[in-house]
């Protein structure tokens, strides 16, 4: 009998890295991108020659440790950049050879998803083939993109509020032959634009923003609308027409251009908008005005949970479904009105970069809520409440679990309320903790095999959860966690071939009450915990964040003054794993910088106070050496956590102990694992 149990035991206890794709969601939000290797590692696939490699994330931090190069990192592929452009452009050349839609596609990239330099350079770089173009919404972003946009097919599209020097200059650059589009956003920018348009003796190519009345769904909503910030409706677009007619500039007027918003989760809502401006774009032609391009804006969406749905954080369309949808309804609206298809453009910036990068974080410690048990009996003269707590431990069984919840939650109040006017020990309420914590634990097991749990302790389990505590900050890596709830997928890079045994919220080393993630995808829910494995003593632990290279690194700030994180890019080649980019992440020196420090001043005015504690005796001017050595080290060092136990050759660092969670905050239910005590 001991024998079949023991083999029950061990089928029951089996896990399988498909358990593992299924439980993280990777083979539904990694596309062709990411997944499991059968040995329980995260993998990424890239190119090397006409075929694809898995490469190994985990074994990719293990030679960038060697290298010296420490967590937290910011991989880029640009194998998937590459990927993701062909997918776009591809699937609108395709929508329009399907339909026989007599016009071509001519997207553009927006600087502001993503404006390092490595991005835009091999954005135009892969997006030659397509004659891909840059979208700017400032004066900066213009600047950049005419250094790396040379293609004289190709867009860069002018949006956002612009003086006479951004007006100037892409003047200028259209008078050397760049196709740069000054798109009206606001009826005061058109005497601007005449005017620096004849002072310079050049035509401009100039577009329309139109504020559409069509509502768009998902965060961004508000992008469009009656009420969105940016554009001209119906009777400025009129009344610019008029204007231009009467400048004899009516033929410079060739794109119209609308922006619905990011994300749109939603593909009906995105007809309806499109249906709108391709009405517009034919009632412009029939003004007489020369048009040819239509740009439908951002919003293709990212499917960052994988759920294929219409939530806020996926998306209920694939890319080539989108081309296909605006392909269609634009060529419908011109035919029914005798008019030439235009040139498509759009501005999907965030389906390009998202899966370009990704954030590795090591984990640094862990804090559980975890008892030592409860205790065979109390101590003589424990006050009633602590008896009282003590006997709901005694009486509890699966039929009366509400009851014992709410009357534990009740005597741990009073006994806190107790504690805080000096009428028991600080040992006493100690140990009311520990036998609240202990039956918290038992009723989060016990709910488990309910059919029915009662609505107080459905997420028991979420809330009994592990801090893990990564070395990032949320702040300057991953701001829409914080910002906007996004939704990121999260998982551990390693050891998927093992049960993962713990939940947790992951926090960050901000020491800030936001900087933590506690929402995490799921294809039916948001989960508030991360199923994660028993951290080991002497390994470390490695999780991903996938999906952030767009708005990511660009809307990150300087919280806690911790900066950029070190940047490696990676790829194959000649069936090798290739590191031909590193960034090094910002130094103290580089942060403090930022916010107006001058480094040479920051040691000047410690050297005086190391030589006045020299003088009066404190420290010897061998220990100001070593004083002033540390603190100029300081200044070199990397802003996150480096462990005093890496090693010097190889940047590897042990992992620290596992800590257990002091008592909690007054009025919150303790956060324990439902895994903990199995």
């Amino acid at each position: 009998m001991n024998e079949i149990m023991s083999k029950a035991a061990n089928r029951l206890d089996r896990w399988t890295t498909e358990e593992a794709r299924e439980l993280y969601g990777i083979n539904s939000w990694g596309r062709d991108y990411f997944g499991i290797s059968e040995t329980g590692e995260a993998e990424v696939y890239l190119r090397d020659g006409e075929g694809v490699r898995p490469v190994s994330l985990a074994g990719v931090i293990d030679d960038l440790n060697e290298r010296g190069i420490q967590a937290p990192i910011l991989l880029r592929f640009k194998d998937l950049l590459d990927s993701q452009i062909t997918r776009l452009n591809e699937s609108f050349l395709g929508a329009m050879k399907q339909q026989n839609y007599r016009g071509t596609y001519r997207g553009v990239f927006p600087i502001k998803v993503n404006q390092q330099q490595q991005v835009v350079e091999e954005i135009t770089a892969f997006g030659r083939r397509y004659h891909y173009g840059l979208e700017a919404g400032s004066k900066p972003e213009l600047i950049a993109a005419l250094a790396y946009m040379h293609d004289r097919e190709a867009y860069i599209v002018c949006n956002g509020y612009k003086d006479t020097e951004f007006i100037d200059l892409a003047l200028r650059a259209v008078k050397m032959g760049l196709r740069v589009v000054l798109v009206v956003e606001m009826p005061t920018e058109v005497d601007s634009i005449i005017e620096r348009s004849r002072e310079l003796g050049v035509r401009p190519i100039l577009g329309v923003r139109a504020r559409l009345s069509s509502k768009s769904t998902g965060h961004w909503a508000a992008s469009g609308g009656d009420r969105s910030v940016f554009g001209l409706n119906v009777s400025q677009i009129v009344q610019l027409v008029d204007r231009l007619r009467g400048e004899d500039m009516l033929d410079c007027l060739q794109m119209l251009h609308y922006h619905q918003g990011s994300q749109i989760p939603n593909i009906r809502a995105i007809r309806r908008s499109v249906a709108e401006a391709a009405r517009v774009y034919v009632g412009l032609v029939q003004e007489g005005a020369r048009m040819g391009l239509l740009d439908l804006g951002g919003g293709l969406a990212v499917d960052y949970d994988g759920s294929q749905t219409n939530f806020s954080s996926s998306s209920n369309y694939t890319i080539a479904e989108y081309a296909a949808d605006l392909v269609e309804v634009v060529m419908n609206a011109c035919d029914n009105a005798g008019v030439d298809h235009p040139d498509i453009l759009s501005e999907s910036g965030r389906a390009v970069v998202a899966y370009y990068s990704v954030l590795v974080m090591n984990v640094l410690d862990v804090m559980r809520f975890e008892t030592h048990g409860l205790p065979e009996v109390l101590p003589e003269g424990s006050h009633e409440m602590l008896c009282n707590l003590f006997e709901v431990s005694r009486v509890m069984t699966k039929k009366n679990l509400q009851e014992c919840y709410n009357d534990a939650l009740f005597y741990r109040d009073e006994l806190r309320t107790l504690f805080t006017h000096g009428a028991i020990s600080l040992r006493e309420r100690a140990l009311g903790e520990e036998v609240f914590w202990a039956i918290m634990s038992r009723i989060s097991q016990s709910v488990r095999d309910l059919k029915y749990i009662p609505e107080d302790l459905q997420n028991l389990g979420d809330e009994l959860t592990d801090f893990y505590y990564g070395n990032f900050s949320v702040f300057q890596s991953l701001p829409d966690a914080w910002a906007i709830d996004q939704l990121f997928p999260v998982m551990p890079l390693h050891r998927l071939a093992e049960r993962p045994t713990r939940s947790a919220v992951i926090a960050d080393i901000t020491c800030d009450c936001d900087g933590r993630l506690d929402r995490f995808i799921d294809l039916h829910d948001v989960k508030k915990s991360l199923p994660v494995h028993e951290l080991r003593d002497g390994e470390e632990y490695l999780l991903g964040v996938f999906l952030v290279g767009a708005y990511q690194e660009t809307l990150g700030d300087l919280h806690n003054l911790l900066g950029d994180t070190n940047v490696v890019s990676v790829r194959i080649e000649n069936g090798k794993v290739v590191y031909d980019r590193e960034i090094e992440g910002d130094s103290v020196a580089d942060v403090l910088s930022y916010v107006e420090y001058d480094p040479a001043q920051l040691v000047d005015r410690f050297r005086k106070l190391t030589e006045a504690a020299v003088r009066e005796g404190r420290i010897s001017a061998r220990e100001r050496k070593r004083t002033m050595d540390a603190y100029r080290d300081g200044l070199r060092a990397y802003t996150y956590y480096v462990a005093p136990d890496a090693d010097p050759d190889t940047g590897r660092r042990t992992q620290p102990a596992v800590a257990d969670m002091p008592d909690q905050a007054a009025g919150e239910v303790p956060m324990m694992s439902p895994a903990a005590n199995p």
